[in-house]
């Protein structure tokens, strides 16, 4: 969407319109079930976390900020929901709950069977040694690796500075070096 028709649909919804809020819930709901989902390891708990995260949005656009982009504010929520409810829940990441049919992203339709599965099993794979990393480690994992956000959309997210996002996210790709060299799989 572009940014200009976003914030209008925002001032819309600010002034108190809410049917202008379902195209906005459209552009994020994809990308915001993959990161709670990355941080929840569960598909249950990251759509009833990414469902209040927007009702949390929705009841916080007064302060909502026009001038700035709204993704980095709404994952921010979004974060933030994930973490309260795995605090509150004692939920942890959960890799045998993951609904496999949930896949990081699309399928090329070019690519034949045999990359198909290959892929199925690296992704199987990756999900499995973000099961054994802890939450701050493959939270950032995810928000880069799998998501492919820039370091400054991170520390936004993460309400961190850029050098901190930096920091992290070396320590988590040793983490998952770690990990995964542990399962016998060498990580570049």
């Amino acid at each position: 969407m572009q940014p200009d028709v976003e914030r209008e649909l925002l001032r819309m919804c600010k002034a108190g319109d809410a049917r202008f809020f379902e195209p906005i819930v459209r552009v994020y709901e994809q990308t915001g079930m993959r990161i709670a989902l990355g941080m929840m390891g569960n598909q249950d708990d990251a759509l009833d976390a990414l469902q209040d995260a927007f009702v949390k949005a929705w009841g916080a656009l007064a302060r909502f900020d026009l001038r700035r982009p709204f993704g980095p504010w709404f994952f921010q929520i979004l974060r933030n929901q994930c973490r309260d409810a795995i605090r509150s829940r004692g939920a942890r990441f959960n890799l045998e709950a993951l609904d496999q049919r949930l896949e990081l992203k699309p399928a090329d339709p070019e690519r034949g069977p045999e990359r198909s599965r290959e892929r199925g099993q690296a992704r199987e794979l990756l999900w499995r040694a973000l099961e054994k990393l802890g939450d701050d480690h493959r939270e950032i994992i995810v928000l880069k690796e799998l998501e492919g956000f820039r370091y400054g959309e991170i520390a936004g997210i993460l309400a961190i500075p850029e050098g901190t996002v930096a920091s992290r996210l070396f320590h988590a790709r040793r983490a998952l070096a770690d990990v995964l060299a542990d399962m016998g799989v060498q990580y570049p």
